[in-house]
């Protein structure tokens, strides 16, 4: 098996890092950031997202490599050392800094924006402060509670995207507690079961949307999406990384990183009666392309010191960037609201000035309060500062 590259900046992992893995999720990242600009006009216009339709599958990607890095980086240390306390520390000292400065970036652009709902009307300072705290904490706002302040059925009203964050969560729990128990042969059952689930509830179209792009919000439907969305991709990178065969392929990085951009800038398909062809669509992708990908870019390995240097960047940037991009696009969609600007031809330098700022957010946050406030819990809290 080839050895896979050490991340420099994996202070807070004693395993070497799957070097292709870190740079993929850092170019989803990226992507993300790019479908939430055309979000912002079709969310300014009232209409449907024409543009990078498919984005929003960079999440089941993101679920899917996590599983793949969880099951590497934990499987083999719960017969040694690692305890139930030990492991949820170690998720909580990587996720969670990110979350705070995540809701703190939120609370100033929503009040930059004016503290008011999208149907502009105003939002009192208390729940604003409410809102905050909750964040912090991470407990999601329901449908039309006080707190969920901008009056869109948000599960985090400061920081959108943070609901995978929550199902993430979720996924850390179950893995400790029962998952990472059952047997490569049963992990494959669960995979195949939780994979029968999610096809039933993209194909036959359960949430109505065409899509599976569920999961924000929790009214019942978005919430059971979410967590088939989560455990299926999730369960399958583990069962990845437990049956892992490196298959090397010369330049998969690249390769893969196209073929993300091409699979997530394919158009909508209309549906088909009871059957949602968009739906068959997300399937292919999420059941075969992704597992695929992951398998042929763990078997890579950077071949000289630039692409090892790209790799560990977007690697170091892909959560950061994640968290704190969406408190931005906020202002971004208030402006485009305000202006009555639809398309990237009426506002790309805007566009260009929005991107390169949330990259540039992101790497302060990374190096200024990500990197040492983790290095600093991981002292204080894991015995002898190791993970």
């Amino acid at each position: 098996m080839t050895q896979p590259n050490i991340s420099s900046a994996a202070f807070a992992d004693t395993k070497p890092h799957y070097a292709l893995l870190d740079g993929l999720r850092g170019v989803a990242a990226l992507f993300v950031v790019w479908y939430h600009v055309f979000e912002g006009f079709a969310f300014a216009g009232g209409s449907a997202i024409d543009t990078f339709n498919h984005g929003y599958l960079a999440v089941d990607f993101f679920f899917m490599l996590s599983g793949f890095v969880i099951s590497y980086a934990y499987d083999d240390r719960w017969s040694k050392s690692m305890t139930l306390k030990d492991f949820f520390k170690r998720r909580l000292i990587r996720l969670h800094p990110m979350i705070i400065m995540s809701a703190c970036i939120g609370t100033v652009t929503f009040l930059l924006q004016g503290g008011v709902k999208w149907d502009g009307s105003e939002t009192p300072l208390a729940w604003v402060f409410v809102a905050f705290i909750l964040t912090c904490c991470f407990i999601p706002a329901y449908p039309g509670a006080k707190y969920e302040i901008r009056g869109n059925g948000e599960m985090f009203p400061l920081v959108g995207p943070a609901w995978s964050l929550f199902f993430e969560y979720i996924g850390n729990i179950c893995y400790a507690l029962f998952i990472r128990r059952l047997s490569t042969r049963m992990l494959s059952v669960w995979v195949i079961l939780s994979g029968i689930l999610l096809a039933w509830f993209a194909v036959f179209n359960v949430s109505g949307y065409e899509s599976i792009g569920v999961g924000w919000t929790l009214d019942p439907v978005n919430a059971g999406g979410g967590f088939l969305r989560m455990f299926f991709p999730f369960s399958m990178g583990m069962l990845l990384a437990r049956t892992f065969r490196p298959v090397p392929v010369r330049g998969i990085f690249w390769m893969a990183s196209i073929v993300l951009f091409i699979l997530f800038s394919i158009p909508f398909f209309p549906s088909s009666g009871i059957i949602c062809i968009n739906g068959i669509y997300e399937m292919v992708c999420i059941i075969l392309v992704f597992p695929l990908l992951i398998r042929l870019a763990a078997s890579g390995e950077t071949t000289d010191k630039i692409s090892t240097n790209i790799c560990r960047i977007l690697g170091d940037l892909s959560y950061p960037l994640y968290m704190v991009h969406y408190p931005v696009m906020y202002l971004f969609y208030a402006w485009l609201i305000k202006n009555e600007l639809y398309t990237l031809g009426e506002t790309w330098p805007i566009v260009a000035g929005v991107y390169l700022l949330n990259v540039i957010l992101a790497y302060v946050a990374l190096k200024l309060y990500d990197e040492p406030v983790r290095r600093w819990l991981t002292l204080r809290l894991l015995k002898k500062g190791r993970p």
